[in-house]
């Protein structure tokens, strides 16, 4: 099943982010404070949380 993932905007500069490694696979429980994936900026990586 398919979900849309709306990305946090972390910075005020901003403009584009990609997904560079998920982390849980289809079917997986998830929790609360859980990384879901990694995701690359123009300057930075993030881990972002459920």
């Amino acid at each position: 099943m398919a979900v849309a993932v709306i990305l946090p905007k972390l910075d005020e500069a901003m403009r584009t982010g990609r997904i560079i490694k998920w982390l849980k696979k289809e079917g997986d429980k998830v929790e609360k404070g859980e990384v879901l994936f990694e995701l690359e900026t123009e300057k930075v990586t993030f881990e972002i949380e459920a």
